[in-house]
C-alpha cells in the first residue's frame, strides 16, 4: 500500500482505482487545499509522509529548478482518451517500487511507460 496525497486535478476515476488497488489516497479537496499553492502542497504531502500525486507539470519546475524539496512526486501524463493505458502503468509503478523509493523520486507516468528522475537530497 502507498500512501498518496492526491492533487485536485486528478480525475476521479483515478481517485476510484488506487482505492481499488488498495491504495491509502487523500485528496487535498478533503482537507480543504484544493486552492493552496503548489508550495504549499508539496509542503504538506512531505509532512503528512505521502507522495504526491498530480497531473500539473509546474511541479517539476518547483521540485527541479526551484530546488524544493519534496517526499515524492508522481505526475501523470496523458490524454483523458489514455486514462486506463496511464492506470496499467501507474500500477506497474506503484506494485515495482516501494513507497520508499518513491519518496526519493520525479515519476512522471504516461501511456505505456514511466521514468525516475531522483530528488534532491
Amino acid at each position: 500500500m502507498i500512501h498518496l496525497l492526491i492533487d485536485q486535478d486528478i480525475y476521479q476515476t483515478t481517485i476510484e482505482f488506487l482505492i481499488k488497488e488498495g491504495h491509502d489516497v487523500i485528496p487535498v479537496k478533503r482537507l480543504g487545499l484544493e486552492r493552496a499553492s503548489d508550495l504549499v502542497l508539496l509542503q504538506k504531502a512531505k509532512e503528512m509522509e505521502r507522495i504526491f500525486l498530480t497531473r500539473d507539470k509546474d511541479f517539476g519546475t518547483l521540485v527541479f529548478l526551484e530546488r524544493e524539496s519534496s517526499g515524492g512526486v508522481i505526475l501523470l501524463r496523458g490524454r483523458p482518451s489514455e486514462i486506463e493505458s496511464i492506470h496499467s502503468e501507474l500500477a506497474v509503478v506503484l506494485q515495482n517500487y516501494t513507497e520508499e523509493e518513491l519518496k526519493r523520486y520525479f515519476c512522471v507516468v504516461e501511456p505505456g511507460r514511466h521514468r525516475l528522475r531522483k530528488l534532491k537530497e
